[in-house]
């Protein structure tokens, strides 16, 4: 079997990916004629919505040979407000192309992205495209890399003539660069010098290094903890594409190989076909899996049988019966599987980085009455392509709600429910994801015994948590009072009783103790304390109180010093709080925190105040306590758990509903 290559093509918007994944496509022989973003026949933009905005939205996977090998290329999306569907196909990568422009170098998404490179360890190329362009400075990205990032870059190919139309490339292993006297040499040397002792001792020794051994040495350390390979070139002429591509074989590894161990594989993608039905997109990792398998899904705890196993050559599927570890590959038949859902073991499934946290709800509307529930229906399709959007559907209020990541995000999906199900809809001004934690320690006391046959009395302790701890959750009761079996059914519906809060929020930063209960050896059955815990818990809640908690972003600030009175006066007005600024030449850098509710509009403001000299990164520093007065509360959606009759009858009804469908 010839090596396979799972590479990931990442970068901050309209850095060029998806022209060089077009170059590397028509390299390999996969396509006759090169694919253009501006015209919207990109191979990989294969949404209308994607071909006319000149963006992508979805991952997007090719397979092409190169050299007695398999590449295995995801294109992802730019968009900071698509970052849940590059996290996924972080977990599936073996390697990753890390693209940046030459003009803007590291940009703000590019910090996310490097972060989470680095975080699990996949090893990374970074290209430095569009060196033809007026402004390009490769040296100077050298150092914004080295500095800001940090890394250690390795420049593999370097420009000449770059910044006008005569612009090319030279291969630095092909040439005289590692024996002439420069600012690119030294800085090569003397990174690959860190991590490689032989290279270390003949730098020093100032003796001569050949070609292949400073190849081997680049092969070898390739990792965003140690050295990173850095191409260059201008992917719309196709200048450096084949070095690049290349460097994918010649400094990434290839995928491991173990078909004899049990299945295991990861479910990245999702998307729908009109004929297929649900298509889910998986990288198997051990074992095979073949046409009309039964596999183990986990999410669901059960087996299921699997209908076609297919591989996407260029855009089109090809049914190969089989999918075996190391590939990716697509199979048909699960309806109820999602994206980022473990098939069988999980075993060498990488964790999950989450890049981008989503901060925001909105409520979704239908233009016209009659598409509600078709709305409904849509939005729990393209839930299932994204969980990040948490759909929820609270039907007593006939209300559609989904989190996001910014408005870019809320058009996109606009456009797709009109496209894809021919549905208008308006979302409404999203509103900052708040959450709740408790007040005041107190008890929650409940006692479920009528109508019979019903039996669960249990009295919870309710303590606030440190900031940052989400739930933490215990029971001291023993299994003499209350079976296990029963104290497993209240642990697997606390989480889902903290959905909402008093003041109608996610509750966490919270201990919930089971102190005392009693279950009965008659009467009692496990979805009577499925229905009590959630009374116990609002009953203990209501006795606390509870405070509200905003979310917080770190950010970090360079911008000319002239700036710097204008910016800390707008920061001081967003409730922020910020350190002593630092300053290197006629410019200075400031960090510090502020909230999302207050910062969300920003990034414009802050252009106009640098000019657009200026950089700002912000990242999710995580959830703080809220200022009296500031913030939201919202009502209680649905049935109340402290309303205890509408409650009970309300899930009663559930339950015997859920049992008509058994």
């Amino acid at each position: 079997m010839r090596p396979i290559f799972n590479i990931g093509i990442l970068a901050h918007v309209d850095a060029g990916k998806t022209t060089i994944t077009e170059n590397l496509l028509y390299l390999g022989g996969a396509t006759r004629t090169l694919g253009s973003v501006d015209k919207g026949s990109a191979i990989t933009d294969s949404l209308s919505i994607e071909q006319e905005r000149g963006i992508s939205v979805k991952a997007a996977t090719v397979s092409f040979p190169w050299k007695d090998c398999q590449i295995n290329l995801i294109d992802t999306p730019g968009h900071a407000d698509f970052s849940a569907e590059v996290e996924r196909v972080l977990s599936v990568l073996d390697g990753a192309i890390l693209v940046v422009s030459a003009v803007e170098g590291v940009q703000a998404h590019t910090f996310a992205l490097w972060e989470a490179l680095k975080d699990l360890d996949i090893p990374t190329l970074i290209f430095v495209n569009k060196i033809d362009r007026a402004g390009a400075d490769f040296e100077s990205v050298l150092a914004d890399l080295q500095k800001e990032l940090p890394c250690a870059p390795v420049p593999v190919s370097f420009p000449e003539n770059e910044g006008t139309n005569e612009a090319d490339i030279n291969a630095a292993l092909q040439s005289s660069f590692f024996t002439q006297d420069s600012y690119l040499r030294t800085i090569a040397l003397e990174n690959l010098a860190e991590f490689d002792e032989a290279i270390m001792e003949k730098y020093l020794e100032e003796k001569e290094l050949t070609h292949s051994e400073i190849e081997e040495a680049i092969k070898t350390n390739s990792s965003p903890k140690k050295i990173v390979p850095v191409f260059c070139g201008i992917a719309k002429n196709g200048i450096g594409m084949e070095e690049l591509l290349n460097g994918v074989i010649n400094f990434l590894p290839p995928a491991s190989v173990n078909k004899q161990a049990p299945l295991s594989a990861l479910v990245f993608k999702i998307e729908h076909h009109k004929t297929d039905g649900r298509l889910a997109h998986i990288r198997v990792f051990e074992g095979v899996i073949n046409s009309k398998d039964s596999i183990y899904l986990p999410s669901l705890e059960k087996e299921v049988k699997i209908g076609l196993a297919q591989k996407f050559f260029t855009s089109k599927p090809e049914i190969t019966g089989k999918i075996e570890a190391g590939d990716i590959g697509v199979i048909t038949g699960l309806p109820d599987v999602n994206a980022g859902d473990i098939l069988g073991s999980g075993q060498g499934v990488k964790k999950q980085h989450a890049l981008h946290i989503p901060v925001l709800t909105t409520l979704v509307k239908p233009d016209l009455e009659k598409d509600y529930a078709a709305l409904a229906k849509a939005l729990q399709i393209i839930n299932s392509e994204d969980p990040s959007l948490d759909f929820k559907w609270y039907k007593e209020e006939k209300e559609l709600h989904l989190k996001m990541m910014g408005p870019m995000q809320i058009e996109i999906i606009s456009a797709l429910l009109l496209e894809r199900f021919d549905i208008l809809a308006t979302f409404e001004d999203p509103t900052v994801i708040y959450k709740e934690t408790p007040a005041s320690k107190a008890e929650g006391f409940v006692r479920y015994w009528m109508p019979k046959p019903c039996w669960a009395i249990m009295k919870f302790l309710i303590e606030p948590g440190p900031p940052g701890s989400g739930l933490v959750y215990e029971s001291q009761v023993r299994t003499s009072d209350i079976h296990q079996k029963y104290q497993n059914e209240v642990e697997r519906t606390i989480p889902k009783a903290l959905e909402q809060g008093i003041k109608g929020w996610e509750v966490t930063d919270i201990k919930i103790t089971l102190i005392e209960g009693e279950d009965h050896e008659i009467h009692s059955r496990p979805g009577d304390f499925v229905l009590a815990t959630p009374m116990g818990i609002m009953r203990g809640l209501d006795e606390a109180g509870t405070k509200l908690l905003e979310p917080i972003l770190n950010f970090e600030i360079k911008a000319p010093e002239e700036s710097l009175g204008n910016i800390t006066s707008d920061l001081t007005k967003m409730r922020a709080t910020f350190e002593t600024p630092e300053f290197e030449k006629n410019r200075f850098i400031l960090k510090g925190t502020v909230p999302v509710a207050t910062s969300m509009n920003y990034s414009i403001q802050f252009n106009s105040s640098t000019g657009g000299k200026g950089r700002l990164v912000f990242h999710f520093a995580g959830y703080a306590s809220c200022p009296e007065g500031e913030g939201k509360i919202r009502e209680f959606k649905g049935v109340n758990p402290l309303n205890e009759s509408q409650w009970i009858l309300h899930r009663r009804g559930a339950f015997k509903a859920e049992e008509r469908k058994l």
